[in-house]
């Protein structure tokens, strides 16, 4: 429980006439890790810290360390077990399918699974955490970075080896993640090069949709409102729904009418007839009219 006491006098508790004050200041840190701390010698050379300002005082830049672990399993390019046995599905991304036992791998599944293997096998990893601490399934959603601080999720992205996949309000890293997939499809990497990924004009759409991650395109014939959503309307067989509730983070969505759209997603089916969930501005890239 945080004392009442100000900081100058919790921190007078906890170093007594210890030397190493500043030591002794960072073990008792978690009780005001969000105040200001100040340093200053006395007129008899003493070393003081407090949360209250003085005139030769300069600030101290404390940063909490970080708890670092091992990953037990790498079930595929966006899910570990570390070794405490708890499940992390890496945020705003997804990486292809791996084999199941009753489903074939996705194209490039497996090579995003064993690059996080040869990535994760040696290394120690934090977590850090978004909005939302874990999803629908029970697992924590995290992004990951090494003790080179390299951004895991990112590094997957940049690899061409996963796209954004983003989950309001799951916000963090957005603009990063975007500007990786961005460049990773431009210079034709991973998955960007197989025709498994390729953008398929809304015209093409088949009876049977299309098995995973897909890329549509089309033009936006009209907009349709219900009390919960907007629908981005393609043809009779097709059309792309934004929640109202996320809207504030899309531009007017009356902007898309008439305009040539790539939505990005997973197809839902229904009596023939498909829809595709929009989360974020990500999954839509405007196109030239054709």
């Amino acid at each position: 429980m945080q004392s009442n006491l100000p900081l100058n006098y919790q921190i007078s508790i906890c170093t007594g006439r210890l030397k190493q004050g500043l030591l002794i200041l960072l073990l008792c840190l978690p009780a005001w890790v969000d105040a200001e701390i100040y340093q200053w010698l006395d007129v008899k050379g003493s070393e003081h810290f407090s949360d209250r300002f003085h005139p030769d005082a300069k600030t101290v830049n404390i940063k909490p360390g970080y708890d670092y672990y091992r990953v037990k399993t790498v079930y595929d390019g966006d899910t570990v077990v570390l070794e405490d046995g708890r499940k992390i599905r890496l945020l705003g991304i997804n990486t292809p399918e791996v084999q199941h036992k009753d489903k074939r791998a996705d194209a490039g599944g497996e090579d995003a699974k064993v690059w996080l293997i040869n990535k994760l096998q040696h290394a120690r990893i934090r977590l850090e955490f978004d909005s939302e601490r874990t999803d629908k399934y029970g697992r924590i959603l995290a992004h990951l970075f090494n003790e080179q601080k390299e951004h895991i999720n990112l590094s997957l992205v940049k690899a061409g080896l996963a796209t954004i996949s983003i989950y309001p309000p799951n916000l963090l890293y957005v603009n990063e993640l975007l500007a990786a997939e961005n460049k990773a499809e431009q210079d034709s990497l991973g998955i960007w090069q197989r025709p498994e990924y390729a953008v398929i004009p809304v015209s093409n759409l088949k009876e049977t949709g299309h098995p995973g991650w897909t890329r549509l395109v089309g033009k936006v014939a009209s907009i349709r409102n219900t009390r919960k959503s907007v629908y981005l309307v393609f043809s009779d067989q097709f059309e792309a729904r934004i929640e109202r509730k996320w809207l504030s983070l899309f531009p007017a969505v009356n902007d898309y009418l008439g305009k040539t759209v790539e939505v990005r997603g997973w197809l839902n089916n229904s009596r023939k007839h498909f829809s595709l969930l929009i989360r974020h501005p990500g999954a839509i890239r405007l196109r030239e009219n054709r």
